[in-house]
């Protein structure tokens, strides 16, 4: 069992976190986390154990080359993992603060009423349009569980937003 990096220094980038967890983790010091390793380290770094598939993957694409991850795979992975778990939480708070009434959905109304408070001079027909673009057939609402790469391909609508709001749009 991987023993528990120090606290100390925790000030430092996650890049550094990652390679105290790598290390700790490759207790045997071979220079790659097996599979048990991995798993260890992903609880480590992120509260989680990761599930049967995803160890999978990820040894699956490594092992061809090796017997397990080595440390350069180890912090990409974990970057890009890191990346995602943010961004997931950023949408997810953007959500939350736009369903007022805690339904864990939104209508049209309370999509208009967020978008009036955030940037009143923004034209409702933009408004609509994208709650349109993120309409759930047969339902008047958006649901928390749509997929988020609908936010990733809007960002036209965000720069009209800002723009509307007065804000640079190359800031966007």
């Amino acid at each position: 069992m991987c023993a528990a990096p120090s606290r100390a220094g925790s000030g430092r980038s996650s890049g550094e976190r990652y390679v105290r967890v790598f290390e700790a983790c490759d207790e045997d010091k071979k220079g790659y986390l097996s599979r048990e390793d991995f798993k260890v380290a992903v609880v480590m770094l992120f509260g989680y154990k990761p599930s049967k598939v995803e160890v999978d993957s990820v040894m699956a694409s490594v092992q061809q080359k090796n017997s397990g991850i080595l440390l350069e795979e180890f912090l990409k992975l974990m970057s890009t993992k890191k990346a995602a778990q943010l961004h997931h939480s950023e949408i997810r708070q953007i959500f939350t603060a736009f369903d007022m009434q805690y339904r864990g959905f939104l209508t049209l109304e309370d999509f208009k009423r967020a978008f009036n408070s955030i940037a009143p001079k923004l034209p409702e027909r933009i408004i609509v349009e994208a709650f349109r673009k993120m309409w759930l057939k047969r339902k008047a609402e958006i649901n928390v569980r749509r997929p988020l790469r609908f936010i990733e391909k809007q960002n036209s609508v965000r720069k009209r937003i800002c723009g509307a709001m007065g804000e640079d749009t190359s800031r966007c």
